[in-house]
């Protein structure tokens, strides 16, 4: 039989499930493996429709991967691009505005 037995699904299919997303937000805390950004609802999706106005703190882990523009400081605003990675925020990239 033509096909035999092949392996049609190679293990870095499973990788780019974990689609990236953005946030923005004004650092609250930095640590040399991660960072606290402060996030305003409007920026953070549908997701917090309920709790409007109210900021969300989120915590995203730093990386060998992570590229960073700037410099990470509390009290800068900062556009994150990050994954989710077992329930850990990972960041992918980092600008830094002052």
């Amino acid at each position: 039989m033509p096909g035999g037995r092949q392996q049609s699904v190679p293990p870095a299919q499973s990788a780019p499930q974990a689609q990236s997303q953005s946030v923005s937000g004004k650092i609250t805390a930095v640590d040399k493996s991660s960072f606290t950004l402060n996030v305003t609802p409007s920026q953070t999706g549908h997701s917090l429709a309920a709790q409007a106005n109210t900021p969300k703190t989120m915590t995203f882990a730093i990386d060998s991967n992570t590229t960073v523009e700037g410099k990470l400081k509390v009290n800068s605003n900062a556009e994150v691009t990050y994954r989710d990675d077992n329930g850990t925020n990972v960041a992918i990239s980092v600008h830094v505005t002052p």
